[in-house]
């Protein structure tokens, strides 16, 4: 790998992403993140080192899953910031934008909508759905909310192949039912339950009690690791 801008897409390793493995693939988005962190401090290179503390993980992981993409960068220079962060895209299909369909415009889809991190990041919410008469045909962050018997239509219309969940655990599979027979492929749902979807079609769960019941492990290693200390000391 050279370093300086890169101005061709003959810089990018051609990978197969079928050959990444699912762990480097979840951690990729967050070595794209500390890249566009660094790009904005002005960095042009970083070592692994530094690129791994920024990401959170250890140097060797991160040296591995760059492997994955082609990427080993250069002794003494380390990573080219600009290309590394074209071939992280281009491994997450980022390269291109991606319209996404958002269901449930609650307190939680209304957050959604008027989230700017997701065009920041190569994502557009393309409409918008629910079934309350509360809130179809109002607008919302400059987008009509439909009803749900439009989603087939719009999906269609637009292409669209992802579809986000931002309603009560009671409609999620409803909810999801409806995307896939819409011909969405991939969905991010929000609601705290598990989804039974076609082998084909992809779920991502965020559950925000289960990353604090992570946390909570970590605040129980830690007071346990103090009391050892104390006891250590005594």
């Amino acid at each position: 790998m050279r370093t300086g801008e890169p101005d061709a897409e003959t810089d990018i390793p051609d990978t197969d992403p079928r050959e990444i493995p699912r762990a480097t693939v979840a951690r990729l988005p967050e070595y794209l993140y500390a890249l566009h962190t660094l790009a904005e401090a002005g960095h042009d290179t970083v070592s692994s080192n530094a690129l791994a503390a920024v990401a959170g993980v250890n140097s060797a992981k991160l040296r591995k899953d760059l492997s994955h993409l082609g990427s080993y960068g250069i002794r003494g220079v380390g990573y080219d910031v600009t290309l590394l962060t074209r071939q992280i895209s281009h491994a997450l299909g980022l390269t291109r934008h991606r319209d996404v369909v958002l269901i449930g415009v609650g307190h939680l889809g209304k957050a959604l909508a008027g989230y700017a991190g997701f065009a920041n990041r190569g994502f557009g919410i393309a409409a918008l759905f629910d079934v309350s008469p509360e809130h179809v045909g109002t607008e919302l962050a400059g987008l009509r909310v439909y009803h749900m018997d439009a989603l087939a239509e719009i999906v269609s219309e637009k292409q669209i192949s992802i579809g986000v969940i931002a309603t009560p655990t009671t409609a999620a599979q409803r909810v999801a039912d409806s995307l896939v027979n819409a011909g969405v492929t991939s969905i991010l749902n929000f609601a705290p339950c598990i989804l039974d979807v076609p082998d084909n079609v992809d779920v991502r769960k965020v559950d925000l009690a289960v990353e604090l019941q992570i946390l909570s492990f970590h605040e129980h290693r830690k007071s346990q690791g103090s009391a050892n200390e104390k006891k250590g000391d005594e």
